[in-house]
């Protein structure tokens, strides 16, 4: 296998081999094989092989964009089908778009049906973020939107305004202005410093008090946008107080609520949509990732129709007629209605969260255990501290790889761990993923103990 005139791989090529690879081809900017060390030979389900032979149990799922876990065999045959029907159409209407878009408006809760339309982005949750900015703003003629602290909307430049990450914007100059950012329910660390047990609907107060204070400082609002699980944030649930106090305020003043279900939507959460739990009716819906079923490039809006008032191209991307993704993604959608997939999720993950919550009893390091569904969360702090401890979360990475689960790491100081099993995972898969957890949580614990290895520094104590 020659790349060119510098670089051969040998037959079996090792992990390493790979990765050196890449480093000298790809951009600086590659991110999860500095963390995960492997090359991956192929995939299947839940099941991911390197280039070495080893077995991997995948709970980042191609960080949520595969549902089903990787090449779900039926979809996999349709899109064999779609290959010899037409695989990119712009925006002209085929079958297989047709499909797709009643599949998932038909998703859409009862009382919702019939109330939005769809329009299809550029391939990514970014640019759909993008877009639904652009429409409230056309709509409402403001030019300021609110977003929340620890909420993460994409990177480009649109998007990573929004963002609240200070790492994702050092050195990116000339971010779009007028953007707010409120205290969101990250109430294991409250953004006001009160205690969990008090620290209640303070963020909803605060809210609704500043939006209410004429001196504000504020211009006239476009958006709101918020995700109701943030995932990169460290997966925190907003709070129901906090989401109805945004939905009564963006009511009143009829500001567009856009809710971002990049990384919820497509029952993540056990329910197909996340707003559905929080009795809202959103005015624009962002979605992507897990749209297409099988990782194919896809990302829409979905917006109530009286804000359907751009002209034709007001928003355009090439690659918006992926024929492939929305093959696979109706019939995702036709899987998830004849199965169990959404009771699946609810009934695995609260086994997860019951051995997560064992492991936070067993263990000093986990400080908190929190999410919804199949997307959860595990801080990880110094030992009887709120402290975070991001060296212990990257040694708990680490071993857990070793010993054949794949997880992700976010949230502030990247010190939580990330899980995104796939929605159909089953109990046997779920068992082996808590025993891999169980004994590598021991194996960290004793080693501190053992060699009094600090968990904030990850040093040897003197």
């Amino acid at each position: 296998m020659r790349f060119d005139s510098e670089v051969e791989l040998p037959p079996r090529a090792t992990n390493a081999a790979y990765i050196e690879l890449q480093r000298r081809l790809e951009s600086a900017a590659v991110s999860y094989p500095r963390k995960i060390p492997i090359a991956i030979h192929h995939a299947r389900n839940e099941m991911v092989t390197d280039m070495e032979g080893r077995e991997y149990i995948d709970f980042l799922t191609g960080a949520g964009v595969l549902p089903l876990g990787h090449n779900p065999s039926f979809l996999v045959e349709i899109a064999k089908r779609q290959l010899d029907t037409i695989t990119h159409g712009l925006d002209f209407p085929t079958e297989a778009k047709m499909d797709f878009m009643e599949q998932h408006l038909s998703m859409l809760p009862e009382s919702l049906q019939g109330k939005y339309k769809m329009h299809f982005c550029g391939p990514t949750g970014a640019d759909a973020v993008e877009a639904a900015i652009k429409l409230a703003k056309f709509n409402t003629q403001g030019g300021e939107v609110i977003s929340f602290i620890g909420g993460y909307h994409g990177c480009t430049q649109g998007a990573l305004s929004l963002t609240t990450d200070r790492k994702l914007k050092e050195g990116v100059q000339n971010l779009i202005p007028g953007v707010h950012y409120f205290p969101f329910s990250y109430c294991y660390s409250c953004p006001f410093g009160l205690e969990r047990a008090s620290c209640g609907n303070t963020c909803a107060s605060y809210f609704s008090r500043v939006m209410g204070d004429s001196h504000n400082g504020m211009g006239k609002i476009a958006a709101v946008i918020l995700e109701c699980v943030q995932g990169e944030g460290g997966v925190i649930p907003v709070k129901p107080a906090l989401m109805q106090a945004v939905y009564r305020f963006t009511q009143e003043q009829k500001i567009p609520l856009i809710i971002d279900e990049v990384q919820t939507g497509c029952g993540r959460t056990g329910s197909w949509f996340a707003f559905e739990e929080y009795g809202i009716e959103p005015d624009i819906i962002v979605m992507s990732k897990a749209i297409s079923g099988i990782g194919a490039p896809c990302a829409f809006i979905l917006y109530k129709k009286h804000l359907d008032t751009w002209s034709a191209g007001k928003h355009i991307g090439t690659f918006r007629g992926n024929n492939m993704a929305f093959a696979t993604g109706a019939e995702f959608v036709r899987f998830a209605k004849r199965s169990n997939l959404l009771g699946n999720v609810r009934e695995r993950g609260l086994e997860l969260m019951q051995a997560l919550k064992a492991l936070a009893v067993a263990h000093g390091f986990v400080g908190d255990v929190r999410g919804k569904g199949l997307m959860l969360g595990v801080e990880i702090v110094v030992p009887d501290s709120a402290r975070r401890s991001p060296k212990t979360a990257r040694l708990l990475q680490q071993y857990l790889v070793e010993s054949g689960l794949i997880v992700e790491l976010g949230g502030r100081d990247s010190s939580t761990i990330r899980l995104l099993p796939p929605l159909n995972i089953s109990t046997e898969s779920v068992r082996r993923a808590i025993s891999i957890m169980e004994s590598v949580f021991q194996r960290v614990d004793a080693e501190h103990h053992q060699h009094a290895i600090s968990y904030e520094t990850g040093d040897y104590a003197i």
